[in-house]
């Protein structure tokens, strides 16, 4: 997650809410930040009724376009706090953002309580904010999402789900000083590590990347809006990048919060294909695939 850098670089209601209606532990956020959250989710609870699920999330995801990338910021407190922040985003940041938005448009919910209340649940394990809890590999934040009845992981059929992954994640357990809010608590690292040591072994199938070119089973197989994550043989981590699917004419495009020089450094619709993307990515095995519900 907000740990796995992108694969080719270094590891009606008011826009104004009583501060009694938001959560005590919540990270200053800005007045342009609930703002944009109140606006869209104005817009497209309006507009949900006319449009498909796929539809839906991709409109959403399309507002962000241009937004400039910033890393790690999640990681800015001494202690954990939920950080709320629309104007800077990374690959991670940027998928919760479009998915809890999603799912508050879905219900109808157009306060900005409702959308940092949707946020806590996506990004920390059963919701409880905590930094242990926080979901920071993407297999965890998939696991625990799919059990809270969020998302759905499509693994079926094969092909074009030919390859298996086993999880081996132990990157942040053993490279705690990268990381502020691990590098001088070494309990935090020990309860990480438990955790990472859980999850080990754990098999998953996912589409190498051999079969992301513009096929007809694919097209059948992934859709607009489906979250996507690379999977990586780099040590130590299930996925390098996550964006979500876009179909053009000429294939399977990844929508992402991107910090490629060429990308503008800011979340994109990229010109190139996903499958020229990989493929000139060793390290890029290829993608699982996650659906919002």
């Amino acid at each position: 997650m907000e740990t796995q850098p992108e694969a080719d670089t270094i590891p009606a209601a008011s826009t104004t809410e009583k501060t009694d209606t938001l959560p005590t532990y919540i990270d200053r956020y800005t007045k342009a930040d609930s703002n944009m959250v109140c606006q869209l989710l104005q817009e497209f609870v309006l507009q949900r009724q006319q449009l498909t699920n796929e539809q839906l999330i991709i409109g959403i995801a399309r507002k962000f376009i241009g937004i400039p990338y910033v890393s790690h910021s999640l990681d800015k407190n001494d202690d954990e706090k939920l950080v709320v922040n629309l104007h800077g985003l990374d690959c991670t940041t940027y998928v919760e953002t479009v998915t809890a938005l999603t799912l508050c448009a879905k219900k109808n919910e157009i306060r900005f309580s409702d959308y940092v209340r949707q946020l806590e649940q996506l990004r920390y394990r059963g919701g409880k904010l905590s930094y242990i809890n926080r979901l920071h590999y993407f297999h965890w934040w998939l696991e625990d999402n799919e059990r809270m009845g969020f998302v759905k992981e499509i693994d079926t059929p094969n092909p074009p789900f030919m390859a298996v992954q086993t999880l081996k994640i132990n990157y942040m357990s053993q490279n705690a000083g990268l990381y502020d809010m691990l590098k001088h608590n070494p309990e935090r690292v020990a309860e990480l590590k438990k955790l990472e040591d859980a999850t080990n072994g754990t098999k998953l199938r996912y589409i190498p990347k051999s079969l992301l070119n513009n096929s007809k089973l694919l097209r059948e197989v992934v859709r607009d809006g489906d979250i996507l994550a690379i999977v990586t043989s780099k040590r130590e981590l299930d996925t390098t990048h996550l964006g979500f699917a876009v179909w053009h004419k000429d294939g399977l495009h990844l929508l992402n919060a991107s910090n490629l020089r060429k990308n503008g450094n800011q979340v994109v619709d990229p010109v190139e294909t996903l499958y020229n993307y990989m493929m000139a990515r060793p390290a890029n095995l290829g993608i699982r695939v996650v659906r919002i519900l």
